[in-house]
């Protein structure tokens, strides 16, 4: 699901590090939006969200600023001082996306910490509730926290300071991106109920539910604040070519590598039959019987789970995978150089964890 990998993408997708200045900039700029919205009686729903926002690396709002720094003429039509407000929303809207996440997966953590439903659930067990009941109180509150922020997100870019016409702008891509996501997430979670999907279906899920929010949307408003509303079309597709790399290279390290390079497990995407690309290859394969067998076993052990990794590589589902990534990230850095963006691309391609351990 959304969750796991974004998690990761806040460790390892951005290979510079930021200034110092940006960095507490950007902190300062998300701390107000949680300071100035509740109320006494949502407060400690608000701060629950508060709580799954640290410990990012804010990957969306630094990819904005960047870009808006590449694009933006010497005497902007917006200056930068938008751009960090709208950056700063559009990591809220992430942790809108997280929260909500959280409760689609069923899960209690983030980041080695309960998350809003965990934390919510834990303090109803506390008070003596069973666990059923519990954890849908624990639900709620993530549907509840995830729409508070999600409505928060969508005020500070309509109160971003911005010209109307390109707050209309920014707010027309924000609501596609809500949109498009949605799409894809639930997409996603379709594809778990039946039969492995063939490979376009699940490239369109990875670009609706990864690439559209998290590469494009700070692509696109970047492009907007920067008056370059013309390299639209060109910085959507940079976007879906970046996030469809990242995304694919994150579905490699979810079986092929090393959880302590990559902070993931190798085995949680073989024993749920997680329906990637990679699967997707191999399902047409001879390979499928045997393999077939070990996906989607929560009890499959490590002999098993090395023999689907050899399988896989067998069959040549991971090559094709590797050189799916390959070409996505050669378009990216052609688009990058044609669009002034090419130090952006390169901060982002190849940067993963996946990269240094099998590329």
């Amino acid at each position: 699901m959304l969750g796991e990998e974004v998690g990761r993408m806040e460790r390892s997708s951005w290979a510079g590090e930021p200034s110092t200045a940006d960095t507490e900039h950007i902190e300062d700029a998300v701390d107000r939006l949680f300071v100035t919205g509740p109320r006494p009686e949502d407060a400690r729903l608000w701060e629950s969200v508060r709580g799954t926002s640290r410990g990012g690396k804010r990957l969306r709002p630094r990819l904005l600023l960047a870009a808006y720094d590449a694009l933006a003429p010497a005497a902007p039509p917006e200056p930068r001082e938008v751009a960090l407000a709208v950056a700063a929303a559009l990591e809220l809207l992430h942790h809108a996306f997280l929260v909500h996440d959280d409760v689609i997966d069923e899960a209690d953590t983030r980041r080695g910490r309960p998350n809003v439903a965990g934390a919510f659930a834990a303090r109803a067990r506390e008070a003596g509730v069973d666990d059923r009941r519990a954890e849908g109180y624990g639900a709620a509150a993530g549907i509840l926290a995830g729409d508070l922020a999600l409505a928060g997100a969508v005020r500070a870019v309509a109160l971003c300071g911005a010209a109307p016409a390109t707050t209309e702008r920014l707010l027309d891509a924000l609501d596609e991106t809500l949109h498009v996501t949605a799409d894809g997430e639930l997409a996603d979670v379709r594809l778990s109920l039946g039969p492995c999907a063939d490979l376009d279906e699940t490239l369109r899920t990875a670009e609706r539910k990864t690439a559209a929010y998290s590469f494009q949307l700070p692509l696109w408003a970047a492009a907007v604040l920067a008056g370059r509303d013309d390299l639209e079309p060109d910085v959507l597709r940079l976007g879906r070519d970046l996030g469809l790399a990242f995304q694919l290279r994150d579905d490699l390290d979810g079986v092929f590598g090393d959880p302590e390079v990559t902070g993931k497990s190798n085995a949680s995407d073989l024993r749920e039959g997680k329906c990637t690309p990679l699967v997707a290859l191999a399902r047409g394969t001879w390979a499928w019987g045997e393999l077939s067998a070990v996906l989607g076993d929560p009890d499959a052990g490590e002999p098993e789970l090395a023999r689907a990794r050899e399988l896989l590589a067998a069959c040549g589902a991971r090559a094709a995978v590797e050189t799916l990534v390959a070409d996505l990230e050669r378009d990216a850095r052609a688009l990058g150089r044609d669009l002034g963006l090419d130090a952006v691309v390169e901060r982002l391609v190849g940067t993963g964890p996946h990269a240094t351990s099998a590329a």
